[in-house]
């Protein structure tokens, strides 16, 4: 099959939200929302303690909203939250190959911010486009685990 013709987003995987506190974020969406805590994790290479929240009954497949709080002031979620205060940080797609997808957006004058996919949520690949290539927002590019976790 022509590479050009295999779609390279399959879904809109989640949006992370910067706080400065991820257990009273926890608390928040779920007694206001109804959300669910479904993966809690600390990145250390990221400087975050995160959570995946989905709706109740999401099997997921749906999208989720991701809560990153920083464990130290060098974190790039620090110095986002210092900078203009908690709040949307990202939007991810989730894609089912991150390589080809970095190379394919490479090709066409993106920059992204990884040679090489790093380790995200759950075992996931992670690569990022440039926020000033993307129209302001930083875009995340998620190829889940294997075995589907996240």
């Amino acid at each position: 099959m022509n590479e050009a013709l295999v779609p390279h987003v399959v879904a809109i995987d989640h949006v992370g939200v910067a706080v400065p506190d991820l257990d009273e974020a926890i608390a928040f969406y779920r007694d206001h929302f109804g959300l669910v805590s479904v993966h809690e994790e600390v990145n250390e290479e990221q400087g975050v303690r995160e959570a995946m929240l989905r709706a109740p009954g999401d099997d997921g497949t749906g999208t989720a909203v991701q809560l990153l709080a920083p464990i130290n002031d060098q974190s790039t979620i620090a110095k986002f939250i210092a900078r203009g205060g908690p709040g949307l940080q990202q939007l991810a797609y989730r894609v089912a190959d991150v390589e080809a997808t970095a190379d394919a957006l490479r090709a066409k004058g993106l920059r992204l911010l990884y040679d090489k996919p790093k380790r995200g949520t759950a075992d996931s690949r992670v690569n990022f486009v440039h926020p000033k290539d993307a129209g302001g927002v930083l875009v995340e590019l998620v190829e889940p685990a294997a075995d589907g976790g996240h």
